[in-house]
């Protein structure tokens, strides 16, 4: 079949839709391919082949060598291959040229529909390709057209798609519009390929950094932590090997202008610059700054940060709505609970009151009870014989003497056996749901909301305290 067009029309297409011309050509064979079976019948064997050199695409139909015909579409007697090949013997191959296949208009136009479908999927295959590389990075786009809230960017190759959840809260965009976003992820669907953007997420803020500094784009210094509640505050750790570079200072700039770049883009979001630091604590005072932190307890166990602070540093500690203790949080990947060293005091008074109702009990005793986490006589009358005699230097007698004596306690209505669970000495808490960069829901537990069951105990943080709280007196 002769089409004296046919390799500039494949050349064309090849250039004007970026596609190499063997995918052209390859589309063009299984389009004909297609075509063939279609009118010579699908239980045959054909082949479809472009011959660059003449422009044409040949059909050929493979028949087997046979002595007697049952087939044949599929079968060739001896002698007649004979003629068409010397060397041929029974039980070979042959490819025959089907000269003139005879093709109507009907024939063409599906070959045209394949071809055309053929190079739409090589389009989106490269497509596909070339944004997944690119997941990670920031794009910049022109605001087409909006669907259901969402926004659709125009990315010269392809479109791409800001959700409406994925869009700062107190942005409007109009069509014009040049929009910048981080590319999060590229997703085939049945409709080719889905590019998906995001300004919310941590990363957003990262890659913003990274222009901006040029010591964090040539590695310097190194973004190990980033949090963001958007739209309103952000908090991000930095680090550098060079001594003689201020990480924080290079990520502010010359009187702000750096770090102010990132705010206008991010619609007026706060920006905390801390250093991160390998000590723990040390890295979490500085992420709950501007608070100024009394002392910070680590429970590894729980994974658990007990901060102490003064009451006039509560309600910076905490944040607006808890907002900088729950991006303290994030930021270290550590639940973090703020405890007010007024109400710790207050409660460690109230341990003492309690164990004290006890005659056997004088306040020298009931404070070293304390600090060894008896806080109660419903704890007392639960310890052992052996931890509260190696607690008080006591022989094992005289420390079941005070066991039994809290546990007839326990039957005495005019004796309170234990603490207020009322009485909660923590603030705020928060619990990191956020790992590494990646967005996530933010969880939060402010004042007054239902804590775990084991909150009326004294904390790590409490038992820190009770050698400095040993000497209380009771007024």
């Amino acid at each position: 079949m002769n089409f004296s067009e046919l390799g500039r029309v494949i050349e064309q297409l090849g250039k004007d839709r970026g596609i190499k011309k063997e995918v052209v050509v390859h589309a063009v064979e299984q389009a004909f391919l297609v075509t063939a079976r279609k009118k010579f019948g699908i239980q045959g064997e054909y082949e479809a082949r472009y011959n660059e050199e003449d422009g044409e695409v040949e059909i050929f139909q493979y028949k087997n060598v046979v002595d007697k015909v049952r087939d044949s579409i599929v079968e060739i007697d001896f002698d007649s291959a004979k003629k068409l090949d010397e060397d041929c013997e029974i039980g070979d191959q042959l490819g025959l040229k089907i000269e003139n296949p005879g093709f109507s208009r009907v024939d063409i136009q599906t070959a045209k529909q394949i071809i055309f479908q053929k190079v739409r999927d090589a389009e989106r295959d490269i497509l596909f390709s070339e944004f997944k590389h690119r997941e990670g990075d920031l794009v910049t786009g022109i605001a087409r057209r909006f669907e259901k809230g969402n926004v659709v960017l125009d990315l010269g190759k392809s479109d791409a798609i800001l959700p409406k959840k994925e869009i700062i809260f107190g942005e409007s965009f109009k069509p014009g519009d040049r929009i910048q976003a981080y590319l999060s992820d590229v997703v085939m669907t049945n409709r080719g390929p889905e590019i998906r953007l995001t300004r919310t997420s941590p990363m957003f803020l990262v890659k913003l950094f990274e222009v901006e500094v040029p010591e964090i784009a040539d590695g310097t210094i190194e973004v190990r932590a980033a949090a963001r509640e958007p739209g309103h505050r952000a908090k991000i750790a930095v680090t550098t090997k060079d001594r003689d570079i201020d990480p924080v200072g290079a990520c502010v700039g010359m009187k702000g202008s750096r770090v102010q770049n990132i705010v206008n883009e991010l619609q007026g979001e706060k920006i905390d610059i801390v250093r991160w630091n390998e000590d723990t604590e040390t890295f979490a005072r500085a992420a709950l700054a501007p608070a100024e932190i009394q002392s910070i307890s680590l429970n590894h166990d729980e994974h658990t940060l007990d901060v102490i602070v003064e009451d006039d540093q509560l309600s910076l500690a905490i944040g607006k709505r808890g907002q900088n203790v729950r991006l303290a949080a994030m930021l270290t990947g550590w639940k973090i609970n703020i405890i007010s060293k007024v109400k710790l005091q207050e409660r460690v008074k109230l341990a003492v009151e309690n164990l004290i109702q006890l005659a056997s009990i004088s306040e020298a005793t009931a404070q070293v009870l304390v600090q060894k986490g008896i806080m109660s006589i419903v704890d007392l009358s639960a310890a052992t014989v052996e931890d509260v005699a190696r607690f008080l230097g006591k022989t094992t007698v005289d420390a079941k003497a005070l066991i039994d004596a809290a546990s007839a306690a326990m039957d005495d209505d005019s004796i309170v056996t234990d603490l207020d669970e009322n009485a909660e000495i923590v603030s705020a808490s928060a619990v990191p749901n956020q790992t590494g960069f990646k967005k996530s829901e933010r969880a939060a537990a402010a004042p007054g909301e239902k804590k775990d069951a084991d909150m009326n105990k004294f904390s790590e943080a409490e038992r820190r305290l009770r050698e400095e709280l040993a000497a209380f007196k009771l007024k």
